[in-house]
């Protein structure tokens, strides 16, 4: 059950008051039909229409019961007299301000009466939109690889000779990092732990940052951590190209020349 607000309750009870009170007026009136002081008083609060719609109602049952006795009595007794029922002593609508009826209805949420319709996704299906094209991107990139290898030359040393090691022997620049980090700790760790560190920080960076946003103000920890990886390998690549002349040592590239070659 819905509860009646507290004012609502009030105002149906001042209406019902109002209505009785017209009806003991109407019923004390003053014989030849003119209107007693209780009637007159009533009449004063209750809307001139409202009085008259009552006083309308009651000649017709007065008229129908006339009819039905008159009826019966043509019929010579023989026939049964339907009479009409009398009206409810309570049959007067309760009225608010302004001689309006008022009805208390439950509140219903708008969701289960009205039509909401699902927001379109602007999502593609793995298979069969994206693995095509990507298919078709790496056909066109091999196929471009092979023509252009076929005219053109790559820039090729000349043959090893295994009797003179280059000095300095260096990795090509994109392992340049890792010899890099050769030089100051064990190779053990250089070359396994610190690698590792890295890569496993990477791969838990999207079950950390869990952030579906696609700014970068709000992806911070993402955007930080892939920052450091590439500054820090950028710099160990980059001492290593330029900075390493002669059995691997520190040199500066402006005082004993540039020992880096692709």
């Amino acid at each position: 059950m819905v509860e009646i607000p507290e004012h609502l309750r009030k105002r149906a009870e001042e209406a019902r008051a109002k209505a009785e009170a017209a009806k003991a007026a109407q019923s004390g009136a003053a014989p030849g039909g003119a209107p007693s002081e209780a009637q007159q008083q009533a009449a004063g609060k209750i809307p001139p229409h409202l009085l008259e719609r009552s006083k309308a109602a009651r000649a017709q049952a007065d008229g129908g019961d006339a009819a039905a006795e008159a009826g019966a009595a043509a019929a010579g007794g023989g026939g049964v007299a339907v009479a009409a029922p009398p009206a409810a002593p309570d049959a007067t609508p309760a009225t608010g301000p302004g001689g309006h009826t008022q009805r208390l209805l439950t509140v219903v949420k708008s969701g289960s009466i009205q039509d909401v319709k699902s927001k379109p996704q602007d999502k593609v299906h793995v298979w069969p939109h994206l693995l095509v094209v990507e298919f078709v991107a790496s056909l066109f990139i091999t196929a471009f690889t092979l023509i252009f290898s076929i005219f053109v030359n790559a820039p090729l040393l000349e043959l090893a000779n295994y009797n003179q090691t280059p000095n300095p022997s260096k990795a090509p620049w994109y392992f340049l990092g890792l010899q890099e980090l050769l030089t100051m700790f064990h190779p053990m760790v250089a070359g396994v732990t610190i690698p590792g560190i890295g890569l496993l920080a990477l791969m838990l960076a999207p079950y950390i940052d869990r952030n579906p946003s696609k700014k970068p103000e709000d992806r911070k920890f993402a955007i930080s951590l892939m920052t450091i990886h590439l500054m820090f390998w950028a710099v160990l690549v980059i001492i290593g190209s330029f900075f390493r002349g002669p059995g691997f040592n520190f040199v500066f590239p402006w005082q004993a020349g540039l020992f880096f070659e692709l």
